[in-house]
């Protein structure tokens, strides 16, 4: 298989070897990276390959904005001390900036050459987790501030003030789904089999508890929907009402813990 520019930008994260090295290892590897890895480590040529081995448990989300444009990146390392040092907020400030100005493809091209350098200066295996961008009219974004929560939000219309509320919210009640159309029917026929399962002795006549049936249906979806749910700043909305004629692009939420 084809070796990309992607997959030798990865092994470099997880390995600090040299752009050379990291394809000829992927070329004999077929592609198989952790087999690549094991290749690196019988030569011998890898600075962090022993790093690569140790689990990223902890890490830091990054987000950075324009009026009408976002990115995020969520960045793995292994210990709570790293996430939280200047050295790796400043390198993760950095990267959302490079996402957000270069787009992905310029961002795989730095972070190949800035991650395993990064790797070698904190002394532990670091990595790119998962990168998000959104543009629209209006942003919002949220990063908690343990920034292990991170969320774009992007609006046709409104101010970035309701973007920001819908961040907050989106950041506070994970919603599965943005509106309840999006909820897959499979995973309305699951629920409603434990439903069935519940009112199984129930009495009702057959019409009755079809209409109950129908009202769980109604009220999973817009539980699990972002639009539908109790606005958190003022629960006597919901978020699609808080947003009145302003319309939602899209919203996306990353999260660790």
């Amino acid at each position: 298989m084809p070796i990309s520019t992607a997959d030798i930008a990865k092994l470099r994260a997880r390995t600090g070897v040299g752009i050379l090295d990291a394809k000829n290892a992927l070329d004999e590897a077929k592609g198989d990276e952790e087999l690549a890895i094991e290749i690196l480590r019988k030569k011998g040529i890898a600075q962090a390959v022993k790093k690569a081995a140790r689990a990223q448990t902890q890490g830091a989300i990054f987000i950075a904005a324009t009026d009408n444009k976002a990115a995020l990146v969520f960045i793995r390392c292994e210990t709570d001390f790293v996430a939280r040092s200047d050295v790796f907020l400043k390198f993760g400030e950095e990267l959302a900036r490079t996402l957000l100005g270069k787009g992905k493809s310029g961002f795989d091209a730095s972070v190949s050459e800035a991650v395993p350098a990064k790797v070698l200066e904190l002394g532990e295996n670091i990595s790119i987790g998962e990168t998000k961008e959104l543009s629209a009219p209006v942003m919002g974004t949220y990063v908690h501030s343990n920034r292990k929560i991170g969320v774009l939000t992007a609006l046709d219309g409104g101010t970035k003030e309701q973007a920001q509320d819908v961040a907050m919210h989106a950041a506070a009640m994970n919603p599965a789904y943005l509106r309840p159309s999006d909820v897959p029917q499979e995973i309305v026929t699951k629920e409603k089999e434990i439903w069935k399962e519940q009112m199984k002795n129930d009495k009702k006549p057959p019409e009755i508890l079809e209409k109950i049936m129908l009202g769980k249906e109604r009220k999973f979806k817009e539980e699990n929907a972002l639009l539908t749910q109790p606005f958190v700043k003022d629960p006597s909305k919901t978020v699609e009402k808080m947003l009145g004629e302003a319309k939602l692009v899209d919203c996306v939420r990353v999260s660790f813990s």
